[in-house]
Order: structure tokens, then C-alpha cells, then sequence
């Protein structure tokens, strides 16, 4: 893996690299990037940063999942924070407004998409970063948020082992995405999907339990999130996840 400083932003040192390829990071820079080269394909998501914000796009698909995380976080009151696929970092900002003095950082697999967030904030820590080998030492974050973006994963057993390494014992990891009824249909979409070159894979809710469980998290709670127009076929579901 291949880690470049782009924005150092304030604040001193952006990151070291530590044995096995990993960095670690010290608060205060702006925009690291630090990716490998599996996964979806990057411009997919550079592109779709460009309409990401949008009022229509936000309203109908994250708005709902967003709120549903910060309601939880709000009781919860960590002292930091990895928004893990953060797109143009609109949670990553109301975080930053809700848990007043809390660390926040915004880490996704698009440059597109981090430039959006770090011209959003440029004061926040954004990280270009693949889920899959997360660029933080052990025990780093309170919590891990990852909202529409865990069914992008291409080894989603992999990410939730990345999440509970960089979590602190007793820390949480709340996952909100699309949880079909039916194995089937997430098998059927995921097979749709690999045909136009960027396949995605939305487990069930059983699926997530299982996945949560394999990785060392004790399923706290699984909640449906009410959004239209899909809130009956496919609805999103917020797993909590808590580390042992």
C-alpha cells in the first residue's frame, strides 16, 4: 500500500507508516490519501460524487439513514469517530455539530468525493482510504459509522475485521444499508450488478448478524429505517455492533 500526503493541512504531522504497511495519523491534517488498488472502480464514485449532494439524492436515500445514526449518537456521545464511506462528508459534519469536542474523521475510497469533503470542511480530517485495510493504528475510534456504502465492500467479512481492529474495546460499530428480505435478492442484484461492472452485494438482516458476529462484535441491536419510495422491498437497516 501507497500512502501520499496531498493537504497537510494544520496541526503538524499527517502520518507514519508502521510495520505490516499501516499508518497512523495524528490530528490536524486536512486530506491523506492512503489506498490499495481493490475494489469497485474509483471513478465510479468520482463521478458520482459530482451529484451526490443533491437535494433529491440526499432526501430520498441518506438523509434517513443519517438521521437514524445521529439519534443513536446523540445518547451514545463518543469521543471519536471514523465515518467509514463518508462521500462528500455532509454526516461527517453534522457529527462534527452534534458531538461538540468530539475527533471526526471522514475516510472514503473516492479522491472525488474527499476533494467535495475537504472543500466542505476544510478544517476536518479526510482520509483517502480503502475499507479493507484501513490506514489507523488498533484501537483508534469510540465509534465507526458506515452508512450506504458497507454493500460496496468486495469483502465485507474483511472490512467488519478492519472496523473491530481500529475500535476500542466496548466501541461500536453502526452499519446502515439496504438488508433485503431474501437472500435471494441480494444474490440477484449482486449478480445484475457485476454484469455492468460494478457489483455491490446487500446482505440480509440474518446475513449482517451473522457477519457482525463472525468478526468478534456482539449484536447490540438491528433497527429498520423508514424511507421512501423502497420502504417495504428494501428497506435499510442500522446494525449495531459492539466490540468485545
Amino acid at each position: 500500500m501507497v500512502g501520499t500526503l496531498l493537504h497537510p493541512g494544520r496541526g503538524g504531522q499527517a502520518g507514519r507508516r508502521e510495520g505490516g504497511g499501516r499508518f497512523t495519523f495524528a490530528v490536524g491534517w486536512g486530506y491523506v490519501r492512503a489506498v490499495t488498488n481493490r475494489g469497485p472502480a474509483r471513478r465510479f464514485f468520482d463521478l458520482w460524487s459530482l451529484v451526490y449532494d443533491q437535494t433529491i439524492v440526499q432526501r430520498l436515500t441518506y438523509r434517513p439513514v443519517h438521521d437514524a445514526v445521529v439519534e443513536h449518537l446523540r445518547r451514545s456521545r463518543p469521543r471519536s469517530v471514523l465515518d467509514l464511506g463518508c462521500g462528500t462528508g455532509l454526516l461527517s459534519e453534522r457529527l462534527g455539530a452534534e458531538l461538540a469536542g468530539a475527533r471526526i474523521v471522514g475516510c472514503d475510497y473516492s479522491a472525488g468525493m474527499i476533494r467535495h469533503a475537504a472543500a466542505r470542511r476544510r478544517d476536518g480530517a479526510w482520509v483517502q482510504g480503502d475499507a479493507l485495510r484501513l490506514p489507523f493504528r488498533a484501537a483508534a475510534f469510540d465509534t465507526v459509522v458506515s452508512t450506504e456504502a458497507f454493500h460496496w465492500f468486495p469483502d465485507q467479512a474483511a472490512a467488519l475485521a478492519e472496523m473491530h481492529r481500529v475500535l476500542v474495546p466496548g466501541g461500536r460499530a453502526l452499519v446502515a444499508l439496504v438488508n433485503p428480505p431474501f437472500e435471494v435478492v441480494g444474490k440477484g442484484i449482486w449478480m445484475g450488478s457485476r454484469l455492468v461492472g460494478q457489483p455491490f452485494y446487500w446482505p440480509t438482516r440474518r446475513r449482517m448478524r451473522q457477519l457482525l458476529t463472525a468478526a468478534g462484535f456482539r449484536v447490540e441491536a438491528q433497527h429498520r429505517i423508514w424511507r421512501l419510495p423502497a420502504a417495504v422491498a428494501l428497506p435499510p437497516v442500522l446494525s449495531i455492533g459492539v466490540r468485545g
